[in-house]
């Protein structure tokens, strides 16, 4: 079984194609992670992870999840992270999981698709979008090739700085920079409450209309890219820049 989660689209893209590929079933895991829903899940066939990576790790929000939910049946746990630049050492994280849960890490995959963190870098057009996925497709099709004969996925080099990156940066990024003050709604607000559908912790209410954000934030950036009307603003970084969710779908 396919398990993923997705902010703006990057890795459900990369979990419905590997779906098809390998003929598996998919689950998106929003309901579960927002509604704190750790019910036993059970597959015969290896379970397989998709998740975007979050300052070189998988996301906080999904670590919880996958720590205090019972995967049953079988004990191969396969990951494939998107990212829009590098993983670092998030294999070494994702193999101390597996072993905290009993379970066979058997590799994960480094997926680069196009950047979507508006919060602090810039996202791409449609065109150049499209092109990073075109590159991203033959990175899916190979983890496929080796999920349906069972093996395990290729290790990633890793140097100094992805051990720095996903030990130290990962652990400061959250405290110092994972913070929703900066998101505000403009005058082109509809208030059609789709930030607070979209919103994987609950963090965002309507107020007189417009959208508040609390203090729970993930910065998985649904709720500023999937706004209908791009009335949702980080500070003055986003100002300008296109919103991203993934332009192509699995196939």
């Amino acid at each position: 079984m396919i398990l993923y989660f997705s902010g703006t689209g990057n890795s459900e893209y990369v979990a419905q194609k590997l779906g098809r590929a390998i003929d598996d079933e998919v689950l998106n895991l929003f309901e579960a992670i927002r509604s704190d829903d750790f019910s036993e899940l059970r597959s015969q066939r290896p379970w397989v992870v998709v998740a975007p990576t979050y300052a070189w790790r998988i996301p906080r929000l999904l670590q919880r999840w996958l720590e205090r939910t019972r995967l049953a049946g079988s004990a191969d746990l396969y990951f494939a992270m998107t990212c829009g630049g590098s993983i670092g050492n998030a294999g070494q994280y994702l193999a101390e999981l597996c072993a905290q849960k009993g379970m066979n890490y058997r590799g994960c995959m480094e997926i680069a698709m196009p950047e979507n963190y508006l919060a602090l870098f810039t996202t791409p057009t449609r065109e150049e979008a499209l092109r990073a996925i075109e590159k991203a497709d033959r990175v899916i099709e190979s983890a496929a090739r080796l999920l349906k004969g069972g093996e395990d996925l290729p290790a990633s080099e890793v140097s100094f700085g992805d051990r720095v990156n996903s030990g130290l940066v990962n652990r400061l990024f959250y405290p110092l920079f994972v913070r929703a003050k900066k998101f505000y709604a403009t005058d082109d607000c509809i208030s059609c409450g789709r930030c607070v559908d979209v919103c994987p912790l609950g963090n965002v209410r309507l107020a007189g209309g417009k959208p508040v954000w609390w203090d729970r934030c993930t910065h998985c950036m649904a709720c500023i890219c999937r706004c209908p009307k791009e009335a949702i603003e980080y500070g003055r970084h986003s100002r300008g820049l296109p919103r991203y969710t993934c332009p192509k779908r699995a196939q």
